[in-house]
């Protein structure tokens, strides 16, 4: 970065990782992205939007007993550490359909289980409320007012 100035005109390829001066094939500089999902958070607006959005399509494609879809891209799999995971990264890992999870890694888990303690209920109703979670889709939601 550092032949970029302020004020210049430049021309960004995410695809190719080169940022180039406006108008010409001068590389200033280049990069690399820490995963290929980030393209699908910028094409859906941010991360939340597209976790929704995934997750609406593929409910949607189960429903109507169609193939998952190609439209996302998929995370890479990094290969299997040799020395074995952690019991937390068997669980998201499980949650996500991995045998394995690396630091750095995309996932998105599956949750079936949402647990609050030593809450106060119309506190954390109100709170809820105010993030717009109406409902949850887990199979089970458990708070207790301990």
């Amino acid at each position: 970065v550092t032949q970029l100035n302020m004020g210049d005109i430049i021309d960004v390829y995410p695809y190719e990782g080169v940022i180039k001066a406006h108008g010409s094939d001068t590389v200033l500089s280049t990069f690399k992205l820490k995963t290929d999902v980030i393209l699908d958070e910028v094409r859906a607006g941010g991360r939340v939007p597209l976790i929704i959005g995934r997750a609406l399509t593929s409910w949607a494609r189960e429903a109507m007993e169609m193939s998952p879809s190609t439209v996302f891209r998929a995370t890479s799999a990094d290969a299997p550490k040799a020395a074995g995971y952690t019991l937390a990264q068997k669980m998201v890992a499980k949650a996500s359909g991995l045998p394995g999870v690396l630091p750095g890694m995309y996932v998105e888990p599956k949750m079936t289980t949402v647990g609050s303690q030593d809450t106060t209920g119309p506190m954390t109703r109100d709170e809820l409320k105010d993030l717009a979670c109406l409902g949850f889709s887990a199979d089970l939601v458990m708070q207790s007012f301990c």
